[in-house]
């Protein structure tokens, strides 16, 4: 029997969503309530999948998921490591210590300032030490934290460009504490260092929290007779092996957003234009570059933390398909953004409830007629109380829900004239799809409801590199090969097959603030699971 089915799951604030695709054939779909531990939602969606006996659990091939487990820690604060904190750059570097503008409570919750360590080191960008290494001062800081951490995170002056003090750190870090889960800024984010250091740090927050999703759901998977591999969905919506996530769970932060645009990309078939993904709560909206989310050119903040590491170019609006229309009689006063979520067949209208939301307007005005599959319950049991609506409220509502649209959409766009929008998500049926400013045509690609966990079963495995070279004494081309080279290596540890390894972007960013022709280049790559 061959193994050519995929199964995919995305968690979203109110559903998780889990399908069974063979080829492009959805073999089936299915939504469970997201659970606060996020596992059990995931693991009530692969059953309700299996039940379906759609195929024989030695067909499947692979299990993905996008995952809000690294997320919810750090925003929540909670499960959070204690982290041993080194930074190689005294005596340069000493003046903005390490958690420097961190919220208090996020600082508390990864260990304090205790155990913050700037030792003598650094390079500069052309491989210089700015001081040797202070091998005695990591271990003696060593014994200071023995048994009082969980995990360390190490972030070196230039270290994206040359490693090797980090490297060396992490040896005598091994030497001292044994097998430590320690994250290397070289292998996290460029150059930068606050910004780098900080997403070094949450990294090694998470890794607890990501090993124990992880363990639980390869258990999870081994229990129902599935002898497949587990993949993660990263922020730029490539995989990595769950085993290479386990390490680098920073990367998954915005792997739901990511999901749902490859998954759009995949089912319309539509590489540049905007995903607009309506949730119950929120939507998100993203522009495709090439059939992958544009990457954000700013500082990403993640739970009150600036960081520089990889996330796609999002705006999430408060629209959902459960917000709420505040009216005093027969006029709008506000919209949003509170939602009902996951109550809303308990509180909207169509439902019998008191509350007025987006899928009520939508039920009035006629652009829902029918429930989807995949819902349990009927779309309006209640259509008469929503049908009773004062006319001039559901024409203001609806204005309303399609100006804030538009905005967002137009404020995505980055060339004049009308875009192509797909629409996706539970809510993409309750908003207004006619006649958008901006839009010249919106596409509802089958399959849209469940479009971020097919997007998750893409198999392909993203990894980036960078590094700066000076064009006066290096070749270009050499120097680009390098940097080539760096990003397959990475493709391939984190589960690609080296020979279908390709390159999807490189940039070469002149730095102008130094003497001669010095340049970052940094290189993105794709490469396949499967052969």
């Amino acid at each position: 029997m061959a193994k050519d089915v995929r199964i995919g799951f995305d968690v979203g604030g109110t559903f998780t969503d889990g399908v069974m695709l063979r080829g492009k054939e959805v073999l089936a779909k299915a939504k469970a309530l997201t659970t606060e531990d996020v596992t059990t939602g995931i693991i009530n969606a692969l059953d309700a999948l299996l039940k379906t006996k759609k195929a024989d659990v030695s067909e499947i091939a692979l299990v993905s998921l996008g995952t809000t487990h690294t997320t919810n820690a750090i925003i929540e604060r909670r499960n959070l490591n204690k982290v041993g904190i080194f930074r190689l750059g005294a005596p340069a570097t000493t003046a903005i210590p390490p958690l420097t503008g961190w919220p208090e409570d996020l600082k508390e919750a990864i260990g304090g300032t205790d155990n913050i360590f700037i030792v003598r080191g650094g390079k500069e960008y052309d491989g210089r030490d700015i001081v040797p290494l202070d091998e005695e001062a990591i271990r003696k800081a060593c014994g200071k934290i023995a048994g009082k951490v969980d995990s360390i995170a190490i972030t070196g002056v230039f270290s994206p460009m040359i490693p090797d003090q980090e490297e060396r750190a992490a040896e005598i870090i091994r030497e001292e504490l044994g097998d430590i889960p320690i994250t290397l800024s070289n292998h996290i984010a460029s150059i930068s260092l606050l910004e780098r250091e900080n997403s070094t740090i949450l990294n090694a927050s998470v890794i607890t929290v990501m090993r124990k999703a992880v363990d639980a759901l390869k258990k999870a998977v081994r229990e129902r007779g599935i002898d497949a591999p587990l993949f993660i969905v990263q922020n730029d919506g490539t995989v990595m092996s769950a085993d290479y996530a386990v390490n680098y769970p920073i990367f998954t932060v915005a792997s739901g957003p990511a999901a749902s645009v490859r998954g759009a990309v995949y089912l319309s078939g539509i590489d540049s234009g905007v995903v607009v993904d309506i949730g119950g709560t929120s939507t998100d909206v993203a522009f495709i570059v090439n059939g992958f989310p544009r990457e954000s050119s700013i500082t990403v903040t993640i739970g009150g933390v600036k960081t520089n590491i990889r996330c796609p170019d999002l705006m999430s609006i408060a629209l959902g398909g459960g917000t709420i229309v505040k009216t005093k009689g027969n006029e709008v006063i506000g919209y949003g953004p509170e939602s009902v979520g996951y109550n809303l067949v308990r509180l909207g209208k169509s439902f019998g409830g008191p509350m007025i939301t987006t899928h009520d307007i939508a039920v009035a005005k006629g652009i829902l007629d029918k429930k989807l599959d995949i819902f349990e319950t009927d779309f309006a049991p209640c259509i008469d109380k929503v049908k009773a609506l004062d006319k001039g409220l559901v024409e203001a509502a609806y204005n309303i829900i399609k100006s804030r649209l538009e905005v967002a959409i137009d404020q995505m766009k980055t060339v004049a004239g009308n875009v192509k929008a797909i629409f996706v998500g539970g809510g993409a049926t309750v908003v207004p799809k006619e006649n958008l400013e901006g839009v010249s045509e919106v596409i509802l690609p089958p399959h849209f409801e469940v479009c971020g966990a097919i997007g998750t079963t893409i198999a392909e495995i993203g990894a980036y590199a960078e590094g700066v070279a000076d064009l006066e004494i290096e070749d270009r081309d050499e120097a680009i090969s390098k940097v080539v080279e760096k990003a397959k290596d990475e493709a391939e540890k984190a589960g690609a097959i080296r020979s279908t390894v390709e390159i999807l972007d490189i940039e070469e960013i002149p730095f102008a603030y130094m003497p001669g022709k010095r340049e970052k280049i940094r290189v993105r790559v794709k490469g396949k699971i499967f052969e």
